[in-house]
């Protein structure tokens, strides 16, 4: 019983070792079989790589004398196999006349123990299953790889243009039955508006937009519960920027429209590009340009100067081969209109009023004062600066109750949005009578004051002199003033004279 015991157990511990380890000389036999997706029109790579073991064993790179055979079997293991690549023992390599661009040996040198079979592009006429046989020295060693090729179908092809309707299917090789189709845009399902799973493989996209193009995965999910994704990246041949882009500019300086492409055209092979520029003005389309550039994707028009008579919607069209696909532009003017036209006398009420044509709805305006202190240049959203009585500066209304020489020079009207400024317009303000300064009214009348008494007192000194002088020349005797007089009789006319003569000269 115990020699039984004995007879079984060396059974059971040797098999899993010889099954495990084939002795020197004899071939490894069939390896497992793999299988590989690939997305048709991408790369593949079979694998077949030695055995960890013998990658062990081997010290040294393999010998020089090495033949790989790769074969197809085409759909099923049972139709005929036929060569796809053979590298004889000097080297010498066939290949198949159908693949013969398209295949090679991922390691050319075959001394690091790769024998892996490279495709590209893989065409989905390459489905099946392929085997490589390599030998070398006495050894064989086998790989069964299974090849499967997943189809993504665009309608139109790569690039799409925008607002063109877009097919997208997906299919592959699988003989299961197809049970869902999902499809996910850059990791994420797509827009909610629309069901991205469904059992047929079809999406379709009415109006693509440049938000739709990047990373797109398509899964398949089989009743053998088989899942198989592909990943493509969709291109979008559009314009870059906003949807419906707005240029604000000031009334009589110079705007840039842009009409950017997404890509390059000539990255397609599309060598015919033109764009053409119109603008609605007076029920018909007035023709504004039209420019050729195969070495660019940009073409913006330039407007020198604008008016509130040049804002509206203009449109850029790009011929693209033969597409045509076009981008609404909106010119937005800024203008400022006083409520007094030109130089404004100082104590008179002012109104500076900021229009826009075209407004999106959501714009907001802000006056500055740019010629004032560097610390109060920013009108505050409070009470502005020498605008006492007035809630809010912002708006596009600035009003002035009393303008003083203070609020002279330049005012800049900016436009703000969500996304930041947008725009400026400035008005030059000029007020007359500033450029002579008068003191403040409490310092002119001391002045005046201060003249008037010093006036009266000069006079005070001069009626005071005046009596002093005639007190100093009156006579002694009163009794010899008659006979003075007497025999002198022109005498006091002549005083008279010099008295008014002294009452000049003081």
């Amino acid at each position: 019983m115990r020699l039984v015991s004995l007879l079984l157990f060396l059974i059971f511990t040797l098999l899993p070792f010889t099954a495990g380890h084939i002795l020197p000389g004899l071939s490894e036999g069939r390896s497992r079989e793999q299988k590989v997706w690939v997305r048709e029109g991408s790369s593949a790579v079979l694998p077949c790589h030695l055995s960890p073991r013998k990658t062990r064993e081997s010290s040294k790179q393999l010998p020089d004398k090495i033949s790989v055979l790769w074969k197809r079997h085409g759909g099923s293991a049972h139709q005929e196999p036929h060569v796809v690549l053979e590298v004889g023992h000097s080297g010498l390599q066939k290949t198949a006349q159908l693949m013969k661009p398209r295949v090679s040996l991922q390691d050319s040198a075959l001394r690091n123990g790769n024998f892996s079979l490279r495709i590209d592009p893989v065409r989905s006429e390459d489905v099946g299953l392929y085997e490589a046989q390599v030998k070398y020295r006495t050894e064989v060693h086998s790989c069964h790889v299974e090849l499967g090729v997943i189809t993504v179908t665009l309608s139109p092809p790569n690039p799409v243009t925008e607002s063109e309707l877009l097919l997208m299917s997906c299919n592959s090789s699988h003989r299961a039955s197809l049970v869902e189709t999902c499809w996910f845009h850059k990791e994420h399902l797509g827009p909610t508006s629309r069901t991205f799973c469904s059992l047929s493989g079809t999406l379709s996209i009415l109006h693509p937009a440049m938000s739709d193009a990047g990373s797109w995965r398509c899964q398949l999910r089989y009743s053998d519960k088989e899942i198989i994704s592909a990943t493509f990246n969709l291109q979008i041949l559009g314009f870059d920027g906003p949807t419906n882009p707005v240029v604000y500019a000031a009334a009589g300086s110079a705007a840039d429209l842009p009409c950017s492409l997404s890509y390059l055209p000539r990255a397609f092979g599309m060598r015919v590009v033109a764009a053409h520029w119109s603008h609605p003005a007076g029920g018909h389309l007035e023709d504004r340009g039209t420019s050729q550039n195969l070495s660019s994707r940009s073409f913006p028009l330039h407007l020198p100067v604008v008016g509130p008579g040049d804002a509206g919607q203009y449109r850029c069209t790009v011929s693209v081969g033969h597409r045509t696909i076009s981008r609404d532009v909106t010119l937005a003017v800024l203008t400022v209109t006083p409520s007094i036209q030109g130089p404004v006398s100082e104590g008179n009420r002012l109104l500076l009023i900021c229009s826009l044509t075209h407004s999106q709805g959501h714009e907001r305006f802000q006056w500055t004062h740019l010629d004032s202190a560097p610390t109060k240049s920013k009108l505050d959203v409070a009470s502005p600066r020498g605008l006492e009585g007035h809630s809010s500066r912002m708006g596009p209304t600035l009003e002035i109750p009393q303008v003083s020489q203070k609020d002279m020079g330049t005012w800049e009207c900016s436009v703000y949005g969500p996304e930041g400024r947008l725009g400026a317009v400035e008005y030059d303000l000029q007020i007359t009578g500033a450029q002579v300064s008068s003191a403040p009214s409490i310092f002119s009348g001391q002045i005046t004051f201060g003249l008037t008494l010093t006036l009266f007192l000069l006079l005070a000194v001069c009626v005071v002199a005046l009596a002093l002088q005639k007190r100093a020349r009156a006579p002694a005797l009163p009794a010899l003033e008659g006979m003075f007089a007497a025999s002198v009789p022109w005498k006091p006319m002549e005083e008279k004279q010099k008295g008014k003569i002294q009452q000049t000269e003081c």
